[in-house]
């Protein structure tokens, strides 16, 4: 990657945590995005995703890094630190 490349792009490290929701009558119970925090840097992230999935009230916590394309603000696929507990399939992200 080039100094140009680097200029044009904007990495995010987010923490992003989970909570059960129960969805009523079905029974079926569902994740509903609970906290999101930004570090900056993959590490911190990291980290906050594992101590947060250790809380008795955190479902499950993934910690992911996003590209944004400063010049078209199109951001790409998260590409995932660490996924802990129950977390949502990728598709339903």
């Amino acid at each position: 990657m080039s100094n140009s490349d680097n200029a044009t792009q904007k990495f995010h490290y987010i923490c992003q945590t989970y909570v059960e929701k129960d969805a009523g009558r079905a029974g079926q119970v569902t994740l509903k995005i609970d906290k999101q925090f930004e570090y900056s840097n993959a590490n911190d992230a990291q980290n906050r995703a594992e101590r947060e999935a250790i809380r008795d009230d955190c479902a499950g916590a993934d910690a992911y890094m996003l590209c944004e394309d400063l010049g078209t603000g199109e951001v790409e696929a998260p590409s995932f630190l660490v996924r802990l507990g129950n977390v949502p399939e990728f598709d339903e992200f």
